[in-house]
């Protein structure tokens, strides 16, 4: 089913168009950088708690570890001629 408008409609429907294009592109680009820094921001918070859930265990460890008695050192004689 076509429609048939007149020829003032159709040079409106034109113009109409061509504005709303850049309009819509517009937030098309917008769309694209949130999603960039919202890929961005997730990254960033796994990439923290990776580091975080490492250095508690890297505690854990170090708490954990039984404590060595070490000897005396001895200085160590050096002779110079």
């Amino acid at each position: 089913m076509t429609e048939t408008h007149s020829k003032s409609r159709q040079q409106a429907e034109l113009a109409f168009g061509k504005l709303q294009t850049p309009f819509f592109a517009k937030n098309h680009a917008v769309d694209e950088l949130q999603a960039a820094v919202d890929a961005r921001d997730a990254k960033t918070a796994r990439l923290k708690a990776a580091r975080l859930a490492k250095e508690l265990a890297d505690r854990k460890s170090v708490a954990d570890a039984p404590v060595t008695k070490r000897g005396k050192k001895t200085p160590s004689v050096c002779s110079t001629s």
